[in-house]
C-alpha cells in the first residue's frame, strides 16, 4: 500500500511538471508572437526609397528625369561618372518626396579614391545650383586614398561635412559596403550618424548651437545652407564611382 502512494505521488508530480512546462511553452510562444508582431509593426513604419529594381521616387536635381549615368546593378544604384562632363553639368539625384523628422538607413560603397555624399533638407530652387547649397552632407569617402581626408577629420567618412568629425574611425575599406543611419529630428533639435553599428556623430539642429557650427564652417556665408527643415534626400555626384542600396526612411 505504501508503495502505491509513492507511485501516485510521483505520477502527480510528473503531471504537475508537464502542465507547468506546457504553461511556460504557451507563455514563450505568446511572447514570441508578440515580438514578431512588434517587429512587423516597426518594419511597416519604414518607407522604402529604393527597392533595388527601379528608380521610382528619384530624379536628377532640378530635372524631371533620372540621369543615365546612374545604373541599377545587383540591387544597388551605381553612379558612373562620364569620361567628359559638360561644363556646369552635374548628376546629383534627389528624392521626389520631402521629409522633415526621420531616420534614414542605407548602405554605401565607394570606389578606390572615391568621394560622394548624402544630403538632407535639399531645396529644389533655381537660385540654388547644387543640392549642397542647401542640404548638409554626411561624407562618403575612401579615407585611405582621397586627398580630402587629409583636410581634417570633419572631411572624413561619416562626418557632418566640415562641421562635426566622427568620434572614431569605423569606415570599411573602399569596395566594401558600409551601413549608415542618419537621424534628423528638428522637433528635438538633434541629429546623429551611426556607421557600421557605431554612433560616431551627434549634432544640434535648428537652434543657436547649429548656427554656431555653421558660422565656423565653409558654409558660413551660404544663404540657404541648412535653412530648410523640410526638404529632399540627395545623393552626390562627386565625379567618382559610388553605389547605394537598401535605402529606407522612417518618419518621426
Amino acid at each position: 500500500m505504501k508503495k502505491y502512494y509513492v507511485v501516485m505521488a510521483i505520477a502527480c508530480l510528473m503531471l504537475a511538471n508537464c502542465k507547468e512546462k506546457e504553461k511556460k511553452e504557451e507563455v514563450t510562444e505568446t511572447e514570441e508572437m508578440s515580438m514578431d508582431i512588434t517587429k512587423e509593426m516597426e518594419d511597416n513604419d519604414w518607407i522604402v526609397l529604393f527597392d533595388g529594381t527601379s528608380f521610382d521616387g528619384w530624379k536628377s536635381y532640378m530635372k524631371e528625369d533620372m540621369a543615365a549615368n546612374w545604373k541599377i546593378e545587383e540591387g544597388a544604384m551605381v553612379f558612373y561618372p562620364p569620361a567628359e562632363k559638360p561644363e556646369g553639368e552635374s548628376y546629383n539625384i534627389v528624392t521626389e518626396q520631402e521629409f522633415s523628422n526621420f531616420v534614414l538607413s542605407l548602405e554605401w560603397k565607394v570606389s578606390e579614391g572615391g568621394n560622394s555624399g548624402i544630403f538632407w533638407g535639399v531645396k529644389e530652387d533655381a537660385m540654388y545650383g547644387q543640392p549642397y547649397e542647401t542640404g548638409p552632407e554626411i561624407q562618403v569617402l575612401d579615407d585611405e586614398r582621397h586627398p580630402d581626408a587629409k583636410n581634417g577629420t570633419t572631411h572624413q567618412a561619416g562626418a557632418l561635412y566640415d562641421m562635426v568629425a566622427p568620434s572614431e574611425n569605423v569606415v570599411k575599406p573602399a569596395g566594401e559596403w558600409n551601413t549608415c543611419i542618419l537621424t534628423v529630428n528638428y522637433a528635438e533639435n538633434k541629429g546623429s550618424v551611426s556607421l557600421n553599428g557605431t554612433e560616431i556623430v551627434i549634432f544640434p539642429l535648428g537652434n543657436a548651437a547649429w548656427d554656431e557650427l555653421v558660422s565656423k564652417s565653409k558654409f558660413a556665408t551660404w544663404q540657404g545652407f541648412g535653412k530648410f527643415h523640410t526638404g529632399k534626400i540627395g545623393l552626390q555626384d562627386h565625379g567618382d564611382v559610388v553605389a547605394f542600396r537598401n535605402i529606407k526612411i522612417k518618419e518621426l
